[in-house]
């Protein structure tokens, strides 16, 4: 096997971020784990808990109450750190 004809997965840095409004299975029910997650987001923000979003909608409602509660902000790399 020549390793020359292989191309190397990116970096998961490189995958940019795809749109909710364009994930080809954003309409079907959140995960389990989506579900778990928002859950316990709802509780920290006295917000209601909504079963039956989508996997899309899910996301952009784990982000709002990201916002909103303060988990799950990105830490920046050292390299991207102000110094």
């Amino acid at each position: 096997m020549e390793s020359e004809d292989r191309v190397p997965a990116p970096e998961p840095e490189q995958n940019p971020e795809k749109p909710t409004d364009e994930w080809v299975t954003g309409d079907e029910p959140m995960t389990g784990p989506q579900a778990s997650y928002l859950q316990t987001l709802c509780q920290e923000a006295g917000e209601e808990f909504d079963g039956s979003l989508s996997k899309a909608a899910a996301s952009k409602r784990i982000d709002e109450l990201q916002a909103k509660t303060g988990r799950g902000g990105e830490t920046p790399a050292p390299a991207d750190r102000e110094q």
